[in-house]
């Protein structure tokens, strides 16, 4: 399926951001909506010298919501960033590179303790701000593996739902061979993503997927 899609669309080159860090915040910023409101809440955080972790430490409560208006929700999501600084500076010298080097099992389930931090966000955090090779299993996912019969139908928007998701995707394409390979992850997941916006969403439209050819059924609703 990688090889099947990346042939089609390339490489994906995500996640869009300058430093590892922006990418913690945009995983953040990113939760229950779109990605242009996102980027105009990393555009306003530039300008305003927020995007380090100094920069975040610095800016009160106020004035960090009033930065990540644009990407909805600000009320919850500003507090919620502050509590990963906090975290970050009293457990990991407040330091990404501190935090990276922990054991993956062990960091996911910080982060998931963290307010804000649920299994989506903490497993892209993971992969794209920290280097741990995590499959994130987003409803893309979920929609193109239980259409091609790869797993069960599963609960949805809840965190056994999520979890149960992950176990079967890594099942399903043997992740765990490649414990060694976040880059590998990183693209799959960036294109799986492309191709589920193109062709399965919430109706699947498999005329020229580049899916449809490499597997032995027809999508389904």
């Amino acid at each position: 399926m990688h090889d099947w899609l990346a042939k089609a669309y390339g490489p994906q080159h995500w996640w869009p951001a300058e430093t590892a860090f922006e990418v913690v915040v945009g995983a953040y910023l990113t939760q229950n909506t779109a990605w242009a409101g996102v980027e105009r809440s990393l555009a306003n955080l530039r300008r305003a010298g927020g995007l380090s972790i100094d920069g975040l430490r610095a800016l009160d409560l106020d004035k960090l919501r009033e930065l990540i208006r644009p990407s909805g929700f600000y009320s919850r999501k500003a507090p919620a960033l502050k509590a990963f600084i906090a975290m970050l500076d009293a457990e990991f010298q407040g330091s990404l590179d501190v935090l990276a080097a922990t054991q993956t099992e062990v960091l996911r389930e910080r982060l998931l303790a963290l307010p804000g931090v649920g299994g989506e966000t903490a497993d892209a955090i993971l992969l794209y701000a920290l280097g741990h090779a995590v499959p994130v299993a987003d409803e893309y996912l979920r929609r193109i593996t239980e259409r091609h019969r790869l797993i069960t139908p599963l609960p949805r928007k809840n965190r056994k739902g999520y979890e149960a998701l992950v176990q079967l995707t890594r099942e399903a394409f043997g992740m765990d061979a490649l414990a060694d390979r976040p880059r590998l992850f990183n693209e799959f997941h960036a294109l799986t993503v492309a191709v589920g916006k193109k062709h399965c969403s919430v109706i699947a439209d498999c005329e020229n997927c580049p899916l449809a050819a490499d597997l032995p059924i027809e999508c389904q609703d």
